[in-house]
């Protein structure tokens, strides 16, 4: 829950234009509770202000929710976004509404993990506890 002397921050966003955030609230609030330090950018955000938000408070890790179907291309251009920025020690996961067979792409480039409907919020808790490094 904490790396060093402070705990673990987490970005949570809600990146394009989908408008409905109630998993990355619960999602959150979770975190929250688990003892994570956990900022919430809010809706329509573009990949680089996420990228840049998570830069400025510091963040181990950015979780975003995507609802939409453009997570072929929001998350690559975060993860672009997060190089561009010396950031890629930042890590990244997901949730929302994606298929399984785009997961390996999302992976290949670099997406730590992804969680598909049906989730538990103690698996994104243990998730994030087990692969945080705390190295940064």
């Amino acid at each position: 829950m904490s790396v060093g002397a402070r705990p673990v921050r987490v970005v949570i966003a809600k990146p394009g234009l989908d408008g409905h955030d109630r998993g990355a609230k619960v999602i959150a609030r979770a975190l929250r509770d688990a003892g994570f330090e956990v900022i919430y950018t809010g809706l329509h955000q573009t990949p680089a202000a996420i990228a840049a938000a998570a830069v400025q408070e510091d963040a181990d890790v950015i979780g975003i929710s995507i609802l939409s179907g453009a997570h072929l291309t929001l998350f690559p251009e975060l993860m672009s976004e997060l190089a561009q920025a010396d950031a890629s020690d930042i890590a990244v996961f997901g949730g929302g509404i994606i298929p399984e067979a785009d997961i390996p792409t999302l992976k290949a480039a670099g997406v730590a993990e992804i969680f598909t409907p049906g989730a538990t919020t103690q698996s994104v808790v243990d998730w994030v506890n087990e692969n945080v490094s705390v190295a940064r």
